[in-house]
């Protein structure tokens, strides 16, 4: 990615179809989030739309939206951030393809977290996630995927003893990509933390890798699409769910 500094504590990094903004802070720290709307009509109507259930919005943080951009603060303290795009990438910018396509927090606030998102911000639910009920069927929701568009989540959230940052994803187009992904990462000493595998929520091929700060950063393929009306998906907690082709990860004691 191409790096330029901002101001005196903040830097853009940019890539193809993807933009990190990256300031000071907290390990696993997570100020907010900016999810990009069509065209200034839209987000006109999401507006009204958030007005409609009493949600008024913030400033935007981000430097990277035109003006009208605008926040909500979930029950996390996070900001989710929404705009129109107004800054074009660099025409320099190279490397491996990888679309800024979805992030997932954890959260200490669950039941709050998922019914702000879906009931306040009006995201649609996919798949969930659920701890067993004792009796070998699906008792409370553990995970929760949310789109804002026909890819399967653009937003996730799962339940966890302290609330921080979990990982963002980048989408690429195919398998081949995943490979080159790969071999980019091996070739800077930074191993594989999980993976390859095959969520079983979302049905997305993927591996992890994690940065200095210990956040993770998925490589991933062929995200489910799932147009508006359509359910998702409910899974019993682990196995399948996290991956159909191997073992489950532990996030309680993965290091």
């Amino acid at each position: 990615m191409s790096v330029s500094r901002l101001d005196s504590d903040l830097y853009l990094a940019e890539g193809h179809e993807r933009r990190l903004v990256i300031g000071r802070g907290e390990p696993r720290g997570h100020p907010w989030s900016a999810f990009a709307l069509q065209d200034d009509e839209q987000l006109e109507r999401y507006r009204r739309f958030l007005r409609e259930r009493g949600a008024e919005g913030l400033a935007s943080p981000t430097p990277l939206f035109a003006q009208g951009g605008f926040a909500l603060r979930d029950p996390d303290g996070r900001l989710a951030v929404f705009g129109v795009g107004g800054r074009e990438s660099p025409a320099t910018v190279s490397g491996l393809p990888g679309r800024l396509q979805h992030v997932v927090v954890a959260s200490e606030r669950f039941p709050a977290m998922m019914a702000f998102y879906r009931d306040v911000l009006g995201f649609l639910v996919s798949d969930t996630v659920h701890v067993d009920d004792g009796k070998g069927g699906l008792g409370e929701v553990n995970v929760c995927f949310l789109r804002g568009n026909l890819e399967h989540h653009s937003f996730a959230v799962f339940r966890a003893p302290q609330s921080a940052s979990d990982h963002f994803a980048l989408e690429v187009p195919g398998w081949d990509d995943i490979r080159d992904w790969a071999d980019h990462f091996a070739a800077h000493d930074v191993g594989i933390w999980w993976g390859p595998g095959r969520h079983g929520a979302g049905n997305n091929l993927f591996f992890m890798v994690k940065d200095p700060d210990g956040n993770n950063i998925e490589i991933s393929a062929e995200l489910e699409r799932l147009a508006k009306g359509v359910p998702g998906k409910r899974w019993p907690a682990g196995g399948k769910a996290l991956n159909l082709w191997g073992p489950v990860w532990v996030r309680d004691t993965a290091s």
